[in-house]
């Protein structure tokens, strides 16, 4: 996907080690369609050469507010004026604590206290009107990062607009270990598509679920399915994206979680059931994405349940129906009920289950999918079963679709 297609990225090198990360960073940007220019302060030139970033982004580099290239001498006007949002990456110490402080003696700085002003809701600003936010990416030793001076400088640029993604938490160049890395060159990316995302859940609370769920009948086997859980992760990230506060409840899946996302790991239906009822209450959305077993042993046994000499066919075991989780959720009383979806992953006849399940369920909204065509795959198709009747959103990668599911229950959404 060209998901930054249009975009103009304005990205800013201060120095510093992570430099070497800013190469990969400006390959994916370019990857994902958005034109680069990349403007390098003269310590980061020690550190990674202009040639370098040049190559990568097919721009001259910047280094200087001195640059002879411009006819009105006004690089730092310039390069503002152009981008629809600047990115520095790294973000050293010393350029967070310049832009606390309004210092502008170097290129960097100067095009960041230039550029037109941005409220830190730009997220949603249009291509070419004329704002154009900031977003920073530290990069420190975990001592300068947790210096007070430095937490008030993080502090005072946040307060004046600027987005701070990150640091991460690992090893440091100099051999130390704890928070001041840089984010990986991926992470940044998608922290900048996020940005750009429409904040159309702001102020929200929505609740997920996610994955299969595992029901023991014994400590090596049990009952689950095929869902790999990718859906519902990526609708959390189209949340989170479009500014909601996430909760995701996850059965067992092999999934990184979401930026900005909570996660709560479970493994039985019951144990969702456990975690989703106590907390249904506090949001304002509940997406019921996972696929929950429907039924669990009725005990499950303390060892292996090993074959007898003989015995070509184990002892039958008693079955007891999972509590609905969804059902649940959508029968609590009126102030502590969340706006229910619900999903259907069926084998045939997708439209006359959905229809049937939304009714059973006592949901607004139903997402249906045939579940053997999706089950750990990167791509779907979805069917939107309302008391109006059915629309298709057309086959797409599941974040795509995640989206577009994430502006229809926005438009749903009663007003707050």
């Amino acid at each position: 996907m060209a998901e930054l297609s249009g975009r103009h990225i304005l990205l800013g090198l201060s120095g510093g080690i992570a430099c070497y990360k800013s190469a990969e960073l400006v390959r994916l940007l370019v990857k994902a369609g958005a034109t680069v220019q990349v403007a390098m302060s003269e310590a980061a030139t020690r550190f990674i050469t202009p040639v370098t970033m040049q190559a990568l982004s097919g721009r001259p580099v910047v280094t200087t507010q001195w640059d002879a290239r411009e006819p009105n001498a006004m690089a730092h006007i310039n390069l503002a004026r152009e981008a629809d949002a600047v990115l520095v990456a790294p973000a050293s110490a010393d350029f967070i604590a310049q832009l606390a402080h309004g210092l502008a003696g170097e290129l960097l700085p100067l095009l960041c206290l230039a550029r037109p002003w941005a409220s830190p809701d730009a997220a949603t600003a249009a291509v070419g009107d004329g704002r154009c936010p900031l977003l920073l990416a530290p990069a420190m030793n975990r001592e300068m990062w947790a210096h007070p001076a430095t937490q008030r400088n993080v502090a005072q640029v946040r307060a004046d607009g600027a987005q701070v993604l990150g640091p991460g938490h690992g090893d440091q160049a100099c051999g130390e270990t704890g928070d001041g890395r840089m984010l990986e060159a991926a992470e940044i990316l998608d922290a900048l598509i996020a940005f750009f995302q429409p904040k159309v859940l702001a102020g929200r609370r929505v609740l997920i679920t996610a994955g299969p769920t595992f029901e023991a009948i014994d400590p090596v086997r049990g009952i689950t399915n095929h869902s790999s859980g990718k859906m519902g992760f990526a609708i959390a990230r189209a949340a989170a994206e479009a500014g909601a506060q996430v909760t995701l409840v996850a059965g067992p899946v092999h999934l990184p979680t979401p930026a900005g996302v909570t996660r709560i790991d479970v493994r039985s239906a019951q144990q969702m059931h456990d975690a989703v009822l106590p907390r249904a209450p506090a949001h304002d959305v509940f997406v019921a994405t996972a696929a929950v077993a429907d039924w669990r042993p009725a005990a499950e046994q303390g060892e292996k349940i090993k074959k007898a000499e003989g015995q070509r066919v184990p002892a039958p075991f008693a079955l007891v129906e999972n509590p609905d989780i969804l059902a649940t959720v959508a029968r609590l009383p009126e102030g502590q009920r969340p706006w229910c979806v619900g999903f259907a992953a069926e084998s045939h006849d997708l439209v006359r289950h959905a229809r049937e399940k939304r009714l059973r369920k006592g949901v607004p909204l139903l997402v249906g999918n045939l579940g053997p065509a999706t089950f750990g795959r990167d791509d779907n198709t979805l069917l939107l079963v309302d008391a109006a009747g059915e629309r298709e959103l057309a086959t797409a990668d599941k974040l795509t679709l995640a989206r577009a599911l994430v502006a229809e229950i926005a438009q749903r959404l009663p007003a707050v």
